[in-house]
């Protein structure tokens, strides 16, 4: 029986659809395998990832980069995001999918943009230099030219960049999505007592192993995240996005008015 359904559907290859469980065990193992080109620790990085985060598995469930043709991801890290959707394809496209879930996402072109130089160089590394979607570059999130896309995302890295860096990035990033566009991230409520407390630590802790130097953080409540937003003309959903663990993680489906 499907997980998503409650019960299994053929699939186009004349077998069971996989359930969800059985499907994001798959995905898992294809998406990360990618990153041996890059290294011990790309692997075991995006397989941490890739199997510990809610987000991953719920951008695939609720179809929400379904008509994201163009996809832009400022501070992609070593491109995690864009391996889990290309292996989803590959498996939707040999008839692997759980029943009941949107149809799998496709892409004209994967552009990210990351700040830590060895990141991109694991993304390189892993991609390829010339792959025929994916592009990662190194660059300040604040000042690349966003150019025209359909999607935008930028999960857990907001609140790296000051409060006006963060406003002029937005407004650029919504000028940048057509009708029916959309933005994504991810954020901390900073009103979330406790949680927000145990988010924030991890951040600087990760942070410092990686960068060498203490991070300055620039965190806003749930409610500015969306009064900002929505000011600039997105409409937003909010949705928790920690499931079981100790943190104050918010996804923001911030979409552009058709």
């Amino acid at each position: 029986m499907s997980e998503a359904t409650g019960g299994s559907q053929p699939s186009s290859q004349g077998g069971a659809a996989p359930t969800p469980r059985v499907f994001l065990k798959i995905l898992r193992a294809d998406a990360s395998r990618l990153f041996w080109a890059a290294g011990r620790f790309a692997f075991f990085h995006a397989w941490g990832k890739l199997g510990g985060d809610p987000i991953f598995r719920e951008l695939l469930r609720r179809g929400l980069l379904f008509r994201g043709g163009r996809l832009l991801d400022l501070g992609c890290g070593q491109g995690c995001l864009f391996a889990w959707l290309l292996a989803a394809q590959r498996l939707s496209e040999r008839g692997q999918w759980p029943a009941g879930w949107a149809p799998a996402p496709r892409f004209q072109s994967l552009r990210g943009v990351e700040l830590m130089s060895r990141d991109v160089e694991r993304a390189v590394a892993a991609f390829g230099g010339h792959h025929p979607l994916v592009q990662v570059e190194q660059g300040d999130m604040t000042q690349v030219d966003v150019g025209q896309v359909d999607t935008v995302t930028v999960l857990d890295a907001l609140h790296y960049v000051d409060p006006a860096s963060q406003e002029r990035l937005l407004r650029r990033i919504r000028l940048a999505l057509p009708p029916g566009g959309l933005f994504l991230t991810r954020v901390g409520d900073a009103e979330a007592g406790w949680p927000f407390l145990v988010s924030n630590w991890v951040d600087r802790a990760v942070t410092l192993a990686r960068s060498r130097r203490p991070p300055r953080l620039y965190c806003r409540s749930l409610a500015e995240w969306q009064a900002l937003l929505t000011a600039l003309g997105f409409e937003v959903e909010t949705e928790p996005m920690s499931e079981g663990k100790p943190f104050a993680n918010v996804m923001l489906v911030c979409r552009v008015p058709v």
